[in-house]
């Protein structure tokens, strides 16, 4: 009797050792392929935010070199540098909030006790710029031109605006 429980002992360790190795040898490879599976996933989703930036970028000052070369022409030996540019049009811009009736160029007058002050700006190109506009209460955007003069201040013009319903 002690001779077949150490026989069944045996068996049964060995039986656990087998499925124990079939284990963690499957365990493995199974990780391997999760891991691939995901990093795959992962270039895919890269990939595809890195061609929806590219898109969303098209109309932007910063990514069109036609309208940089607008402000940095070949045959003129004053060149304008077009990062410093774009954030001093939008800092011109947003300084325009401090107005006790709201910035002017938003192309709405004050509906509430709150003035209109433009919160985001994106320069399209050498020309125009769309900004959106809000009161707190009511939001929008505006169409802008911009003008670089001699001296080298900005000149604003509002083309058209446009309120949303609350």
């Amino acid at each position: 009797m002690k001779k077949s429980l150490l026989l069944y002992l045996f068996i049964l360790t060995l039986l656990f050792a087998v499925f124990t190795y079939m284990y963690f040898s499957k365990e493995l490879t199974f990780e391997q392929k999760k891991f691939e599976k995901t990093n795959t996933k992962l270039k895919d989703s890269l990939n595809s935010i890195t061609a929806k930036l590219v898109d969303a970028n098209y109309f932007s000052l910063a990514k069109n070199e036609n309208a940089q070369n607008y402000f940095n022409p070949d045959n003129t030996t004053k060149t304008i540098q077009v990062e410093k540019l774009i954030s001093l049009i939008a800092e011109k811009l947003m300084d325009l909030n401090s107005n006790p009736k709201g910035n002017p160029y938003v192309g709405q007058d004050q509906i509430g006790s709150q003035k209109f002050i433009i919160n985001k700006v994106r320069i399209l190109n050498h020309r125009w710029i769309i900004a959106d506009y809000s009161d707190g209460d009511y939001w929008g955007e505006v169409l802008l031109k911009y003008f670089i003069n001699e001296d080298e201040t900005v000149s604003f013009e509002t083309i058209q605006s446009l309120l949303y319903q609350k």
